[in-house]
């Protein structure tokens, strides 16, 4: 049986799984744009601590510096919200697609129908190194 789960089901019935330690301290990746657990139960975007940012940044705020790698000034923000607010169009295809799911589906499944056409009417460029994003 995995070390990860006991081996007996506790009083209240079933099985309480286990904390899994066994990659703690193991580095995944590296990464500029964030670290996370680097002192405890910490996340940090590009060194930011998200509990000093998070309640007073607004997301594009977030979205901003994860892109470029600073906080945006109050012009590059009011821009910025432009140029994301202009890309947020569907195509055509895929508003058709989800015009034929049931209005009763549970929005998940709408969201990977939508997903999954979205992939086949803009497929995914070789290079993912977009500059100037």
């Amino acid at each position: 049986m995995s070390d990860t789960l006991e081996k007996e089901a506790p009083a209240t019935g079933g099985f309480k799984p286990k904390k899994s330690v066994a990659l703690s301290g193991v580095t995944a990746g590296n990464t500029a744009l964030c670290t996370v657990g680097k002192t405890g139960n910490d996340l940090h975007y590009r060194g930011y601590d998200i509990l000093d940012i998070a309640g007073s940044s607004e997301f594009e705020e977030i979205a901003y510096l994860l892109v470029h790698g600073k906080l945006p000034t109050a012009a590059e923000l009011k821009t910025y919200k432009i140029k994301l607010k202009s890309l947020r169009g569907l195509p055509a295809n895929l508003k058709a697609a989800l015009e034929w799911i049931p209005a009763s589906a549970h929005p998940m499944d709408v969201m990977r129908t939508g997903i999954s056409v979205l992939g086949t009417l803009l497929p995914e460029k070789d290079d993912h190194n977009i500059s100037g994003a």
